[in-house]
């Protein structure tokens, strides 16, 4: 049976006892949130008024409250919102994703339409009205994801990284949203394009996952990158429209942010392995072989840089000069969406510390997955 224009609050059961899991949502078209959290009690109310706060707000919102030892599942039924409690997970964001979904996509329509948000995002008010807007004027569109800045604070880490995300997404815009990945930190679905996943995974047209159809790949370390290539090899496209823009944490030292990176690199390194080389994926090897040879380029200058000091044969050239104008002109333009100060700021070079900081990154990354190290979430 249906509940009339909710859905049912789920809490786990006691160990050693069956329920049914599914979740229980009127018949009605509707636009559901799910916030994945594994300890967020911190942040978990911003994420939830941000979604309120939108000029579209989700018809219900559900945290799911993933193996969490805090107040974060208190906290959010504090605010009203339905709390989903994982039983026995093991396989982290995208294992929570998939038992909340067993749940509910069974009782949702075919236009209903599913978000998933991270739990350290804060949207824009417009974000949920366009994606959805998006999302019902276009069939071929699998996802809609979002354009995120970085948030305050974290010193000069925070600075760089804010940087960072303001170049993509100023490329995210030159590219009228086209996109790489829909990001996991916040993504709208239909409803029945969840499903085609799902069942495509159990039929064995794409990776199978956790073996009983789920929408996300629990063996992979980038679930958001996975599920873009399965998307797209369903024949769907995905998008970043400009005005689904958020605010998403900053890593607030070096070591959390070489951590999170690494998983990154190495995750969209496994993908392109995972999937292979296919009409969808070979732009994604390109970019894998392209990022390589900048980092020779990168080793090579570098190298030749010390030699040079250390043999005493450092000289200016004109051409260098020239060279390195034009670097000074592309850090300076790439940040304009962050104000005349910090363009010219960038303008002085300092980020390419932190270039080669990302490359070091991607360097081991590749090495991990060549190597076949013991994968980290």
């Amino acid at each position: 049976m249906f509940c009339t224009g909710a859905v049912r609050p789920l809490s786990a059961p006691e160990r050693g006892h069956r329920r049914d899991t599914r979740v229980e949502i009127s018949t009605v078209t509707r636009l559901v949130a799910l916030l994945p959290a594994h300890n967020e009690e911190a942040i978990i109310e911003a994420a939830i008024a941000s979604l309120r706060a939108q000029l579209r707000p989700p018809d219900e919102i559900v945290v799911v409250a993933d193996n969490c030892t805090d107040g974060t599942a208190e906290r959010a039924r504090g605010c009203g919102v339905h709390v989903w409690e994982t039983v026995d997970n093991s396989q982290v964001k995208a294992g929570a994703l998939n038992q909340a979904l067993h749940g509910l996509l069974p009782y949702l329509g075919p236009h209903d339409t599913v978000f998933v948000m991270d739990a350290d995002g804060e949207l824009d008010a417009p974000f949920l009205q366009a994606a959805e807007r998006y999302l019902r004027a276009d069939a071929t569109l699998g996802a809609v994801g979002g354009i995120f800045r970085g948030s305050s604070g974290a010193g000069l880490l925070g600075h760089l990284q804010r940087n960072e995300y303001a170049r993509y997404a100023r490329d995210v815009r030159r590219l009228k949203g086209k996109c790489l990945v829909v990001t996991g930190t916040a993504a709208l679905f239909r409803a029945s394009t969840l499903q085609a996943v799902s069942e495509a995974r159990l039929r064995g047209a794409l990776p199978r996952g956790d073996g009983q159809g789920g929408v996300y790949d629990v063996t992979v370390l980038t679930e958001d990158n996975e599920l873009t290539f399965a998307l797209k090899h369903l024949g769907y496209r995905v998008l970043s429209p400009r005005e689904c823009t958020l605010v998403t944490e900053v890593m607030s030292s070096w070591r959390a942010l070489w951590r999170q990176r690494l998983r990154w690199k190495r995750g969209a390194v496994e993908n392109c392995f995972q999937y292979g080389i296919t009409p969808v994926t070979w732009r994604y090897w390109g970019r894998q072989v392209f990022t390589f040879m900048g980092i020779l380029v990168s080793a090579t200058y570098i190298a030749t840089i010390l030699i040079a000091l250390v043999t005493d044969s450092f000289h200016i050239k004109m051409f260098w000069l020239g060279v390195t104008g034009v670097f000074m002109v592309e850090r300076a333009v790439t940040v304009r969406d962050r104000g005349w100060k910090r363009m010219l700021l960038s303008a002085l070079m300092y980020e390419l510390l932190y270039d080669f900081y990302l490359q070091a990154v991607h360097a081991k990354a590749y090495a991990d997955a060549v190597f076949v190290k013991t994968r980290r979430w």
